[in-house]
């Protein structure tokens, strides 16, 4: 029988990060600019699966995430029936921000 690996068998979380933070740099992201400024790509790791860790290169999960509409709005595509730890989902936690959809583009007040 052949057993297939998975992500969570082949990549630790940190490597996980340094690899998208290496994704960032061949894509031309400068690091140490403006917080919330523009930039060519953005990549976050913002859950792993049920782990939680926090040490001075990652937090898991994200802990802004909960914060952050441009981050929800998209997880509910993907994720639509993901519930988090404090037992609330996606749509709950978003019905406690305020934010504007207008197509794709989302604002956060």
């Amino acid at each position: 029988m052949v057993r297939l690996q998975v992500a969570s068998d082949v990549w630790a979380p940190a490597g996980l990060l340094s690899t998208l933070q290496a994704i960032e740099t061949q894509m031309g992201r400068m690091h140490g600019g403006t917080a919330g400024g523009p930039r060519v790509i953005d990549l976050d790791l913002l859950m792993y699966g049920d782990t939680e860790m926090e040490s001075d290169y990652l937090t898991l999960p994200h802990p802004r995430m909960l914060e952050r509409a441009f981050v929800l709005v998209p997880l509910r595509d993907v994720a639509p029936k993901l519930v988090f730890k404090d037992g609330r989902n996606i749509d709950q936690v978003l019905a406690g921000l305020a934010y504007t959809l207008d197509g794709q583009t989302i604002t956060q007040k």
